[in-house]
């Protein structure tokens, strides 16, 4: 049984990640004048919106199983966007009215990813 729900997850994870790649690919090709990352800002907003949507759909009027929620969310899309899963932590965060941990989340992900991914290109120059 947990054979086959990891391999639905990484069979959705698949399709999320085909998805993302031709959205944004899409999108980006259409604004291809610009100089922001339009594909990359659509998939995250569109993931965004699709999370809250199915987590409400499946938590509220559907009798979903935690597998099924797993499968899509954390499968599909989690590969479509982490950025969803990002925000919607986030949400429960401030709705719980834990400001400072949101904040603090906000900006260890933000602030502190840039700065990783950069002691990342610079450790890859290096070796």
């Amino acid at each position: 049984m947990i054979l086959q729900k990891l391999l639905l997850i990484g069979l959705a994870g698949a399709l999320g990640s085909l998805a993302r790649y031709g959205l944004s690919g899409l999108v980006q090709r259409r604004f291809s004048e610009s100089v922001l990352p339009w594909g990359t800002i659509c998939v995250n907003l569109l993931g965004c919106f699709v999370f809250g949507l199915l987590w409400s759909v499946m938590q509220e009027r559907l009798s979903m199983s935690s597998d099924l929620r797993a499968i899509v969310l954390v499968g599909f899309m989690g590969a479509f966007t982490t950025f969803s899963t990002f925000v919607f932590e986030t949400q429960g965060l401030m709705q719980d009215s834990l400001w400072l941990s949101a904040m603090g989340n906000i900006m260890l992900q933000n602030v502190v990813g840039i700065a990783a991914l950069l002691c990342g290109l610079a450790v890859g120059r290096f070796i």
